[in-house]
């Protein structure tokens, strides 16, 4: 799916960052073809990120898709680094 970019807000910005993961290196994280699967939010459809920053540090996401218009946007929900044993785990996995 082609996206128009990235929707921030005063919502999600702030529970992203509070982790120290910046939004530069979500959005890297996310534009560098992740692992992505399905998260099990019962009240919207969110999914899942895994993958790396262009400095290669590993970066936990849960995002949504949003659209506007004809128009789809990557909403960042939370975002952390990676424990070593998760990135074990990933890199064991790829």
């Amino acid at each position: 799916m082609k996206t128009a970019g990235f929707d921030w807000d005063n919502g999600n910005w702030p529970k992203c960052g509070k982790h120290g993961v910046t939004q530069t290196e979500i959005e890297e994280v996310l534009l560098n073809t992740p692992a992505v699967m399905p998260d099990p939010h019962p009240e919207e459809p969110r999914m899942r990120a895994i993958g790396k920053t262009s400095a290669g540090r590993y970066v936990f996401l849960v995002f949504m898709v949003r659209q506007f218009n004809d128009q789809f946007f990557l909403r960042p929900i939370s975002a952390r680094f990676m424990h070593q044993k998760e990135i074990d785990h990933y890199e064991n996995k790829i």
